[in-house]
């Protein structure tokens, strides 16, 4: 059974990622994330001044950070990663940006305009768990409010070296298989962490979207807000990126 004030323990994931949140900071820089990645979603996201912001599965809190320094009136973190979630703290702790931080989501229904989630879905082991997962989520926005989602990408290059010279890389031995692992191997000093993840199709993702109220589903390729700027060498992640952007609205009632 999920619990759905803690939605992301079901698959026990935080033990992958307990220690690795001076990794994810790092990550934060490697060029096909900052120079795509993120001007992709915050350029997707727009305006947010006066917003109230859910990231959920924040980790080490950075886009939690870029969410409030573009002018969120409220920004809330989650994760179950204790590790991850001790960083982002201590961060808050020093820099006082006003940035709440929690491992339970009891008392946040219905209270937020926008819910990001980058990097979560593929941690849905089952249907079932996917669907719980995306539920917890919609169950945090008001009504009229927005999901936007980093999944991964249902049509991500399958060759094992592909996305190495962006830093990491994907491994599976059943190449978009609905439901199949996928394995995230990211360099950590002198080894190599392996994180599981689990791979969901275009039309599975969007009908679990659909099925939890959610509509207006619009899938994105992330680009740079200038396409001329990025570095030549991203070329080949432009052409398959391993993330897609979802946006998503809710408007219904809870």
């Amino acid at each position: 059974m999920v619990d759905r004030n803690n939605p992301m323990s079901e698959n026990n994931h935080e033990p992958q990622f307990d220690s690795l949140a001076p990794l994810y900071e790092d990550m934060a820089n490697w060029p096909f994330r900052k120079e795509i990645e993120i001007p992709a979603v915050l350029t997707r996201l727009g305006d947010l001044c006066g917003l109230r912001i859910l990231d959920f599965g924040c980790g080490s809190g950075h886009y939690s950070r870029l969410l409030k320094a573009k002018g969120a009136e409220r920004v809330v973190g989650y994760d179950v990663a204790g590790g991850m979630l001790h960083y982002a703290l201590e961060r808050e702790a020093q820099e006082r940006r006003g940035i709440e931080y929690a491992s339970d989501l009891r008392g946040f229904e219905s209270q937020f305009d926008l819910v990001l989630g980058v990097y979560v879905l593929p941690y849905a082991a089952t249907r079932e768990q996917l669907s719980a997962m995306v539920r917890s989520m919609v169950a945090l926005l008001r009504p009229g409010g927005r999901l936007l989602t980093l999944p991964l990408n249902p049509a991500y290059a399958p060759q094992a070296d592909y996305y190495a010279p962006y830093g990491f890389r994907l491994t599976t031995a059943t190449p978009h298989q609905e439901g199949s692992e996928v394995h995230l191997h990211l360099p950590v000093g002198d080894r190599h962490v392996d994180i599981t993840a689990w791979y969901w199709s275009r039309e599975t993702l969007t009908r679990t979207l659909q099925q939890s109220g959610l509509s207006e589903i619009q899938w994105h390729a992330p680009h740079p807000p200038n396409p001329a700027s990025a570095s030549p060498s991203l070329d080949a992640y432009l052409q398959r990126p391993h993330t897609m952007l979802v946006d998503s609205y809710y408007h219904g009632s809870h």
